[in-house]
């Protein structure tokens, strides 16, 4: 229970991190090696992704999740499994939409970290 319990606050915190477009914190939860597949099917590195925040180009207004969010144990990996709505702006542009995300999180280097992300755009009806 102890992964399942350190995921779910650093699931929290990644939220708090992306809300704020704090780059520091991104910095340290995201592996240096991360892929991030997006609702478009594009991979985007670590540093694509930080890259967005620090320059405005995503700016997040509300990140709120929606049913359950399953978190399970793989030995060293801990998976996660999410629907969020999301909305804010990218590129100028305003957003909304409900998103389910995959996430695989490993300690390395003294911390959880995010190895691999995947977005799909969802129903909104749908949890």
């Amino acid at each position: 229970m102890q992964m399942i319990e350190a995921i779910a606050t650093c699931e929290e915190e990644l939220r708090s991190a992306m809300l704020a477009s704090d780059v520091e914190a991104l910095e340290q939860m995201l592996a240096d090696d991360m892929i991030f597949i997006d609702q478009l099917g594009i991979r985007r590195s670590r540093d694509d992704d930080i890259a967005a925040h620090r320059s405005g180009l995503l700016d997040l207004n509300s990140l709120d999740f929606r049913g359950d969010r399953i978190i399970r144990a793989h030995g060293e990996l801990a998976s996660v499994i999410v629907t969020a709505d999301v909305a804010g702006t990218y590129d100028g542009a305003a957003f909304f939409g409900t998103f389910a995300y995959l996430r695989l999180w490993k300690q390395q280097d003294g911390r959880w970290q995010i190895i691999l992300a995947q977005c799909t755009a969802s129903p909104s009806s749908e949890l």
